[in-house]
């Protein structure tokens, strides 16, 4: 594990964003992820991030409604990648303005609650969409992934 992915989010903080992941999966069927890894390498941004949504199974949701925040630190970047399901209902500057928002407390050094903010957007989305029945299951895991 890098030291600077180690460093990003402290372990509180780390769980308040898995808290806020749970929180905004409590009332839609959508899944969220965040993924933190040093750097893209040697590949573009948005490729690295479609990578890690298939390598995390995210691509597999019941819905196409999966949303991933990937993370790259030392690179100071991220993207927000959503699956077929969700970018084909919100609207169209739906992504730009979350992004936005996280972009706004990551300037500042504030990660934890630019990831709150944008994961608790997001899942609002994916309530007005996918909205949470009692059939849902969790499909895949709250954790932070890291590399």
């Amino acid at each position: 594990m890098n030291k600077h992915t180690e460093a990003f989010l402290s372990k509180r903080e780390e769980e308040e964003v898995v808290e806020a992941i749970r929180q905004a999966e409590r009332t839609t069927s959508g899944e969220i992820r965040v993924h933190l890894e040093p750097s893209t390498g040697e590949h573009d941004i948005f490729d690295r991030a479609m990578e890690v949504f298939h390598a995390l199974k995210m691509d597999n949701t019941k819905d196409a409604n999966g949303v991933l925040i990937y993370v790259a630190v030392e690179d100071h970047n991220f993207v927000i990648y959503g699956d077929k399901g969700i970018n084909d209902v919100v609207a169209d500057d739906f992504w730009e303005s979350t992004k936005d928002l996280i972009v706004k407390h990551f300037k500042k050094g504030d990660f934890k609650t630019g990831l709150v903010e944008g994961i608790l957007k997001a899942g609002e989305q994916l309530q007005k969409h996918f909205p949470w029945d009692e059939n849902n299951t969790n499909e895949l895991s709250d954790q932070i992934s890291k590399a």
